[in-house]
């Protein structure tokens, strides 16, 4: 069937995202107008979501290098570090959140499937997932909607799939109503030798799209990642991919099966502009190793599931659980066998060739013949700096009532029902975590998600993180929290921070003010990153997060999704009390403020006027002091003080191991009751403390090691039976029952969400 394609203008080009600079810069490459299929190339490749174009300069100031590293950050599907006994972890975190705000089970879920396969086509299996998602108020009918439906698509996917989800993180913001955060990030490993490289290389080496066929659904999408969300998103639904986890599970243990054949010489997802990018990618890394490459595709030979589909349409669907790999010449047939026993096409569609061009045919003729450096960075995708303007948040600071007027009991419960500090049992519990066998225990007991590795002693903790709202409040600072936050969970396991990924969620970076922010905050995660040599391997920047719904940008909010190494599950540190009797030990001692605290939220309907007071190079000492501590032996758990602050902390150690609640009482030094202190000793969430609880008879000993790495130490308390006390300077504050903070703590989310009601 032959498509009568429209002709290509300046005007189609503009529906197409493309500016007139870069129309002409497409002429110019190709030394004529491009067909429509080449514009439509164009235009996804070119897009944000897959170019970098407005972001890619700053990114390459991140620290992009380490020891450990096997592959540098963009080189490959995903991020690959070195954990010895000849095993690497590859791990990487992306966004949906533009499919997730239109259909938000189908975006969540192929979110998810999109993020396992960056993993398993380097080689690696999946071993574990995390999320980070962000809302608007749970008030909001429609964010009650989305957040079901983010949910359940993510648990169905990944149970379905047989992948724990271990971790994550969720938030509700108003300035998330019109455009939810929906971030996933897979884990995986893989022995040294069994990698690949998602290079397209080797003259005359056949090209085969595996795992099902290909349909119209997903069209634009990366073109419609790119774009602000408005009402007429809505008409984008076609934009959303539709996922398979029981397809994908059998593509995942065809294509390891595959790779063991030895006949594999690349392999890469079909994710963002499906056929287009990795046929793009891969033929571009090829010329960039061995100076000479591309590829010669046939689309006629492509499974596809609806008949009549142009070339167009074929080289921009994103359908899920598709791949493009290439198989050493002659040996094709064996990847064929393998993939037909599991029931998967796999279909020869083209070869490698040395012309350095992406060639595409269609109705035996050429559609498309490009330059395959040119779609790509590093060659002829645009690469731009926006303008930046520092502009000051419209927030203030509150005018604080002083201590004697605070009831510190009812503040602290209803302080513990927010959203943002309840327990997150619902959204978990409908995550399979156990799933694999690996998970070593149960969500919330520990600060930080950690696997067993097999085989050896070893684990593996891993964690996302980032507080968007001191980000909002301070770019630079709040970018450093947010490596460091993640460092200090993975620290407090007792395991040591590794390397990072992140998913970089900003509003429209034509805007000054939102660039500003991005700039600041990549700048603030470096610095962090650099400090605690954990260099960053790679991710994805997600732009253009604002609604017309709301006419604002979301909070900025750069998640980061770490890794770090634990040399023997035996050291592995738990976060809850343990045994009635032991010490209570608060390390750090910043300056206390209630900046960007839940705290002055709830009461003063503020975040105040700055981020949280934070120290880089304290955190460093202070990390290396957790990793030795747990080494050690003598602490029994650590965990870290961060939203909510001292007294939420207090809480979630004593109540977070449901199956043996304890309780404490603390003696706490400040002020003389009658100005602000007790709040702010209470609800701060000044960075750089984590409290211990450990035999009293060990605490002489972990107050020396602490001083000998800088760090402030202080007995403040024991762990009790049952219930919580607080006293200042000798003189009580507040007591609780354990039975009033469970019920404060548990049922909250669930209640306030009211999804019954739905």
């Amino acid at each position: 069937m032959t498509h009568r394609e429209p002709e290509v203008t300046l005007n189609l080009a503009r529906e197409h995202g493309l500016n007139e600079e870069e129309y002409l810069k497409i002429q110019e490459i190709l030394q004529r107008t491009p067909t429509f299929t080449e514009l439509g190339i164009f235009s996804v490749m070119w897009s944000e979501h897959c170019s970098y174009k407005n972001s890619i300069a700053v990114l390459k100031t991140l620290p992009r290098e380490g020891e450990k590293l096997l592959s540098s950050a963009g080189e490959e599907n995903a991020g690959l570090v070195d954990i010895g006994d000849n095993l690497a972890v590859a791990f990487k975190i992306e966004s949906h959140n533009h499919p997730s705000a239109v259909e938000p089970y189908q975006g969540a879920a192929t979110g998810v499937g999109g993020i396992h396969r960056d993993i398993f086509t380097m080689g690696a299996r999946p071993v574990a997932a995390l999320n980070s998602l962000r809302f608007g108020s749970p008030r909001d009918p429609r964010v009650r909607y989305l957040v079901d439906g983010v949910v359940r698509g993510i648990g169905d996917y990944g149970n379905s799939f047989g992948v724990p989800t271990v971790g994550g993180e969720i938030y509700f913001e108003d300035a998330y109503t019109g455009n939810p955060l929906v971030n996933a990030m897979s884990v995986g490993l893989v022995e040294h030798h069994k990698t690949v490289s998602a290079t397209a290389e080797g003259e005359g080496n056949p090209v085969l799209i595996v795992g099902s066929a290909t349909g119209r659904d997903g069209i634009h999408g990366a073109t419609f990642a790119s774009e602000d969300l408005s009402e007429a998103s809505e008409d984008k639904r076609p934009s959303v991919q539709v996922g398979d986890p029981f397809a994908e599970k059998l593509l995942l243990e065809a294509t390891l099966e595959a790779i063991e054949t030895g006949c594999v010489t690349g392999l890469q997802d079909m994710g963002a502009a499906g056929i287009t990018s990795s046929t793009s990618e891969m033929s571009a890394r090829g010329i960039e190793k061995h100076g000479h490459g591309g590829l010669d595709v046939d689309l006629d030979k492509v499974p596809v599931r609806e008949e009549g589909m142009s070339a167009y349409e074929i080289m921009l669907s994103e359908s899920q659980e598709r791949m493009l790999l290439v198989a050493k010449k002659g040996r094709e047939q064996e990847i064929i066998d393998v993939y037909r026993k599991w029931d998967i096409h796999a279909v020869v569609i083209g070869r490698v060739t040395s012309d350095n061009l992406l060639r595409i045919r269609h109705n035996n003729r050429v559609v498309a013949e490009i330059p395959a450096t040119s779609l790509v960075l590093g060659g002829g995708a645009p690469v731009y700096i926006r303008e930046t303007e520092e502009k000051k948040t419209d927030t203030t600071a509150p005018d604080i009532n002083p201590d004697t007027s605070i009831d510190f009991h009812d503040t602290t419960l209803r302080l513990l029902s927010r959203p943002n500090i309840a327990s997150k049992e619902w959204v978990y519990q409908q995550y399979d975590s156990m799933v694999q066998t690996n998970t070593v225990t149960a969500t919330g007991q520990t600060d930080a998600a950690v696997i067993r590795i097999r085989g050896t002693r070893k684990g593996l903790a891993m964690q996302t993180d980032c507080n968007a709202r001191y980000v909002y409040l301070d770019p630079h600072a709040g970018g450093m929290i947010a490596v460091a936050e993640c460092a200090r969970n993975i620290a407090c396991t007792g395991a040591r921070p590794l390397a990072v990924t992140n998913c970089l969620n900003f509003g429209n970076p034509y805007k000054p003010d939102v660039y500003f922010q991005f700039k600041s905050a990549v700048q603030g995660m470096g610095d962090a990153c650099r400090a605690f040599d954990t260099p960053v391997t790679g991710g994805n920047v997600s732009f253009y997060n604002e609604s017309s719904l709301t006419g604002t940008a979301i909070y900025p909010t750069p998640v980061i999704g770490m890794i770090g190494l634990l040399d023997d599950m035996a050291h592995l540190t738990l976060s809850t009390f343990r045994t009635p009797g032991d010490a209570i030990l608060l390390l750090g001692d910043p300056q206390l403020t209630l900046d960007g605290s839940e705290y002055l939220v709830m009461e003063h309907q503020t975040p105040g006027t700055a981020a949280p007071v934070f120290d880089l190079e304290h955190e460093r000492h202070l990390q290396d002091l957790l990793v030795r501590l747990a080494a050690s032996g003598l602490i029994s758990s650590a965990h870290d003080i961060s939203d909510g602050g001292l007294v939420t902390a207090l809480a979630e150690k004593a109540i977070m191991n449901t199956a043996n609640p304890l309780g404490f009482a603390v003696d706490l030094e400040c002020c003389e009751p009658g100005d602000t202190m007790i709040q702010q000793t209470l609800y701060s969430e000044a960075q750089g403390r984590v409290l211990l609880s450990l035999p009293a008879d060990n605490a002489a000993t972990v107050v020396d090691m602490a001083r000998q790495h800088s760090i402030d130490a202080r007995v403040i308390g024991k762990v009790q039976e049952e219930g919580g006390s607080i006293e200042v300077n000798g003189r009580p504050v507040t007591s609780f029952t354990t039975g009033e903070l469970m019920k404060a703590y548990y049922p909250a989310l669930e209640q306030a969400l009211h999804l019954d009601e739905l």
